[in-house]
């Protein structure tokens, strides 16, 4: 453990690890506009059709921040000119805006409501039309989202982005002043993401060619395999009856043939290889970690099967259903248990440099009440909460102050519109009081130590303890946001030199492509196929299983009987609080990484283990092979293979969801 000056040391070293520029310029140009369209015509739709066919691991954020960055620079390098930092940041920013769909969602609404689980339940004959168009209605008009009851859940999603990316400039900006200008935290982890932001342009010299290389040959990689995985199937689906299949998509289950000697154990394997370069990414402790704990659920299910805690499951059960009926039986409350051990754990570590710190500071303050030394944050400091600096581009803190209470007092309103007993002054609570002190605590532990305060499942709570009863609650737009997370994200522009105008109108720009784009390509996908099918096999899969999870959340305000409260058993929860308490204990006194405490934990949630194995080969392949091949500079090396492989796959993705919407649109004109 470091001592409380080499602490301090270390945490002034990250604070002038990167110091801002002398001067700050717009990164919003011509250049990046063309990025945003880029962004939302090439990348969005191959991104959504990939969630669907093999899932989330598919997430080209990381990849289209890279291919977008590496082929405008090189562009701009070939024109003479060369990509700012400034424009670099924009880049990224933007990319992450594109890709996070909002619209996508509107493929998930439609299936909800036609679930056959969440019309046994009940959930489904209570979704608002404002949230989706009964099934009755779904089906007469077809799969086409541009149609009059769609209007009001299309409305409310373009509404709500406006209103959230506004809310960006709220309390997240006021906290920053604070914790940034005011009490000069370190933000340890923003130099990091800063420095990182900026090397990606770095080739530009011969020296740094190394990241091209890396991204090519990870790019090569994603492109062959996809064309396996992903484009074969894509292809053959459209043109015959059913797709071709070189590789399972998304996985093979074993828990039916494995059933008799692993009884109620959910038991999957992909071969994805996406989980491979994944797992060379990821800390090596970490993912030992998860194979260790999924190798404890071996033993550990079948002893709960013929103890009769997991009485619901049936040899006949697939590994989604295994999932779901192990969920009801036992894991939702162990999994609870296990959120709060993992929680207690963080905050010990997290509030350890605090208490720290906190008591340098009342030694601090001893001193100056004798003379000996200046007051850390002096009334001067404060007062540059209302002195804006021109360079940064800032604006008054009033200004954020009444962003905040609009955005507040506009879901708050929203809400209690559209849903009649909205519990309102619990979500007033929220904002004047809870918000604001679990947001600076946020704030004031990015700024020290790099880590985020979490609190498990409060949003459930509060729709639980509001004592509201029906489903609507659930989809009411009121978020409960934690603003101290965005205190790094404006150090990071602050320290690549970019004003704070180029993110609003980086913002003004991207937002409507993404609005446009989303819509049209979601509607694509829908008239392709119907989500899920076989065509989209992830969703296929796992859909039923999430709808399955989420009506379980649901039914904890309907009348009557709840599922989710029999399921939520207090002894069970204490359980997962003591295993995983227990098991931090353990590793901690064999001296093992507190990595390996994580991964663990990971591997006893109950998830599905399909990508776990692969994960395991990429580790020790990284660990043992590729790292004693290339030393240290493999740790460089492996985010960025793993950029190229995602982009390449991206890529294939783009090239079989366009072959497939031509396909689709020119059916018609053959027959």
């Amino acid at each position: 453990m470091f001592k409380p000056k080499s602490q301090d040391r270390e945490l002034e070293q990250y604070r002038q690890l990167m110091t801002p520029p002398e001067e700050f310029a717009d990164g919003f140009s011509w250049k990046t506009v063309a990025g945003a369209l880029f962004l939302g015509l090439l990348i969005m739709p191959g991104s959504m059709y990939l969630s669907l066919v093999v899932g989330p691991e598919a997430n080209m954020g990381t990849a289209a921040r890279w291919v977008t960055i590496i082929l405008f620079a090189e562009i701009a390098r070939r024109s003479f000119t060369e990509l700012k930092m400034q424009e670099i940041y924009i880049f990224y920013f933007m990319a992450g805006l594109a890709i996070a769909s909002p619209f996508q969602g509107l493929l998930w609404n439609q299936y909800l409501v036609q679930s056959d689980y969440a019309n046994a339940m009940g959930v489904a004959q209570e979704i608002p039309s404002w949230w989706a168009p009964s099934a009755e209605v779904i089906k007469a008009e077809g799969h086409n989202f541009f149609c009059r009851p769609w209007l009001a859940p299309i409305a409310l999603i373009v509404v709500s982005l406006m209103v959230s990316r506004l809310d960006q400039f709220g309390f997240g900006y006021i906290l920053y002043r604070i914790t940034n200008d005011v009490e000069e935290l370190p933000f340890p982890m923003a130099p990091v993401a800063a420095s990182g932001i900026t090397a990606l342009a770095e080739s530009k010299d011969g020296s740094e060619r190394w990241r091209w290389r890396c991204f090519s040959i990870g790019a090569v990689l994603g492109l062959g395999f996809g064309v396996f995985y992903i484009a074969i199937p894509a292809i053959s689906g459209a043109i015959l009856d059913k797709p071709i299949q070189l590789l399972p998509i998304p996985w093979v289950d074993f828990t039916r043939p494995l059933a008799k000697f692993l009884p109620a154990t959910p038991i999957n394997l992909s071969f994805n290889l996406m989980y491979f370069f994944t797992g060379m990414v990821l800390p090596f402790w970490a993912v030992i970690g998860g194979i260790c704990g999924v190798i404890f659920t071996l033993f550990f299910n079948p002893i709960l099967f013929h103890s009769g805690i997991l009485s619901h499951w049936d040899p006949q059960m697939d590994v989604v259903n295994t999932l779901y009926s192990n969920n009801v039986d036992f894991f939702l409350s162990f999994s609870v248990g296990l959120t709060l051990a993992v929680t207690l754990v963080s905050l010990g570590k997290i509030f350890s440099p605090l208490w720290q710190s906190l008591r340098r500071r009342k030694g601090r303050l001893s001193r100056i009440n004798s003379g000996r030394m200046p007051s850390a944050v002096s009334p001067s400091k404060w007062r540059r909460l209302l002195v804006d600096d021109p360079r940064r581009g800032d604006f008054s803190i009033f200004i954020a102050l009444g962003i905040y209470i609009f955005s507040n007092a506009f879901w708050i309103g929203l809400s209690c519109w559209l849903i009649e007993g909205f519990p309102w002054h619990f979500f007033v609570f929220y904002a004047v009081v809870l918000t604001p002190l679990l947001s600076y605590a946020t704030a004031k532990l990015e700024g020290l130590c790099g880590q985020a305060l979490t609190i498990p499942y409060i949003k459930e709570s509060t729709y639980i303890l509001s004592g509201y009863r029906g489903v609507k609650i659930w989809f009411a737009p009121v978020p409960i946001p934690n603003y101290g997370v965005a205190t790094v994200d404006f150090r990071v522009l602050e320290l690549t030199g970019t004003k704070i105008i180029s993110k609003v109108k980086t913002q003004l720009v991207t937002i409507p492509i993404v609005i446009i784009a989303s819509i049209v390509f979601s509607q694509l996908l829908w008239q392709m196929a119907e989500v899920p099918s076989a065509a989209y096999p992830y969703a296929q899969k796992m859909w039923d299983l999430n709808a399955k999870n989420m009506c379980l959340t649901y039914s904890s305000t309907m009348e009557g009987g709840s599922m989710f409260m029999e399921a939520l058993r207090g002894k069970y929860v204490l359980a997962g609080l003591g295993g995983g308490m227990g098991a931090y204990a353990l590793l901690s006194l064999l001296g093992m990484p507190t990595l390996l405490f994580f991964g663990v934990v990971r591997g006893l949630g109950q998830g599905s283990v399909a990508g776990l194995f692969f994960e395991f080969f990429g580790a020790l392949a990284g660990r043992f092979y590729f790292r004693r091949k290339f030393g240290e500079q493999w740790m460089k090396y492996t985010p960025i293979l793993l950029a190229g492989f995602s982009c390449g796959m991206g890529l294939i993705g783009m090239v079989a969801v366009s072959f497939t919407i031509l396909n689709k649109m020119m059916t018609p004109l053959i027959f």
